[in-house]
């Protein structure tokens, strides 16, 4: 590959290799929050009621509060590596390392699950799939290694590639929502509370479930150096995509809810499927085409951020100089390699029956470290704005107080090897930091 020099020093990146635009960054926010998750959610929120509405208007609200703050710092750098590059201003040189450290580690534990849930989406179409682990493997493998080669190639191709499967993934959402409107009846509602739980423990367990379906939000941040006018661009984008992706999925929740009688809910495997049937024999292979392309999506977000959060380490000497070496593309190559590695290394585990403990394990490491980043980003709005914008620093509170509720509702285990993982990382700071 043919390289550029490698960087010792933050530079101002070329103008002309900047190709984000508010498009590019708004496909990067929506795609990977987007992901398999939505496609199960009403049957899991079915015993709850109506009342998990009130769960969904607690996360999105809180969300968009955290996409405030997000879009407040963005607004004040242009350099790569969002949440890092927030923290690292704000608290120094360890703690926005172990930021980039935990959330790089989180990406590529989390991406072999993202890509055998496309399998499993695959398996819909071609049932012979569901009894050939070696198959299943060779597929997400391929899925992994060919998204990878697209961020390769460039920032610009990785970017044209998140932004259709964006659009395509809102497609099948969109339609089934269109469908509730339009042939939903009133009386597939499930009741209220056909639990009879307390009000305040409902909202807080569905709460609870619906918070992973904002996780991910932080990914229109990360590339700021690759973004034209990043200080008005990202805000902009970042706050909008948090409000589509709530809309859409207060949206299809509901439509699903009005398409699909209550019991028949609560019982489904594929809920947007059974939804689907009303738009006749094309509605569920349509929703499975939806799933597909929603997976891809969201793995190919995250295997484009895995290449930036090194990339603004490395770029501040905090890492190996050669992880900011970037090709004619602008494509940190040597991040993205080493990530879809490690994480081809997981997957092909998690085909060991021997070694899915292993894998899990891992898993619940990386759950915390996609919370922590969100909780360091609203702490350093507070540290500068408590003085001067008070209005701000509320705003920065309520999420902090919001990324700590997510944070404990994870629960201890996954806590814990979370702070192991993080812990972890101190080592790897002072062995990687490039000496003067």
């Amino acid at each position: 590959m043919t390289t550029e020099t490698e960087a010792s020093v933050p530079t101002p990146p070329n103008p002309a290799m900047k190709h984000l635009g508010f498009w590019g960054c708004w496909s990067l926010t929506v795609g990977v929050m987007i992901g398999s998750g939505i496609f199960l959610l009403p049957t899991v929120l079915a015993p709850y009621g109506l009342l998990s509405f009130g769960g969904w208007l607690i996360t999105g609200g809180s969300s968009i509060l955290i996409a405030l703050v997000l879009a407040r710092l963005a607004g004040r750098t242009t350099r790569t590596g969002g949440p890092y590059a927030y923290t690292h201003d704000a608290f120094g040189d360890l703690p926005g390392f172990l930021i980039a450290w935990g959330y790089w580690a989180s990406v590529w534990i989390a991406t072999p699950t993202i890509a055998l849930a496309f399998v499993g989406y695959l398996g819909v179409f071609f049932p012979q799939l569901n009894d050939n682990p070696i198959a299943q493997a060779a597929i997400a493998l391929a899925l992994l290694w060919t998204l990878t080669l697209v961020s390769i190639r460039g920032v610009k191709e990785a970017s044209l590639v998140q932004l259709a499967m964006t659009v395509l993934k809102l497609v099948p959402l969109i339609l089934v929502i269109i469908a509730g409107v339009i042939a939903g009846s009133p009386g597939n509602l499930p009741e209220v509370n056909p639990a009879g739980g307390h009000p305040l423990g409902v909202l807080a367990t569905t709460a609870l479930l619906t918070m992973w379906a904002f996780a991910g939000m932080e990914a229109g941040v990360i590339p700021a150096g690759e973004v034209e006018n990043p200080q008005k661009t990202m805000p902009r984008a970042i706050v909008n995509g948090v409000i589509t992706v709530a809309l859409v999925y207060i949206g299809s929740t509901a439509a699903v809810m009005l398409l699909v009688p209550a019991d028949a809910l609560a019982a489904s495997t594929s809920p947007f499927s059974d939804a689907a049937r009303v738009l006749g024999t094309w509605g569920p292979p349509l929703v499975a085409i939806g799933a597909l392309v929603s997976t891809a999506g969201s793995l190919n977000g995250n295997i484009f951020t895995s290449g930036q959060m090194p990339l603004a380490v490395a770029l501040d000497r905090l890492a190996p100089a050669f992880l900011a070496r970037r090709n004619k593309g602008h494509a940190p190559y040597w991040p993205l390699l080493i990530a879809t590695s490690i994480s081809s290394v997981l997957l092909l585990l998690n085909f060991s029956r021997g070694l899915v403990g292993a894998f899990t394990f891992l898993l619940m490491m990386s759950t915390l470290t996609t919370l922590i980043p969100l909780l360091a980003s609203a702490l350093a709005e507070f540290r500068h704005s408590w003085r001067t914008a008070r209005g701000w620093a509320a705003i920065a509170i309520a999420g902090a107080l919001y990324s700590v509720f997510a944070i404990l509702g994870s629960g201890f285990e996954v806590l814990a090897w979370g702070v192991v993982l993080l812990a972890a990382g101190v080592p790897v700071f002072y062995w990687g930091r490039q000496r003067e």
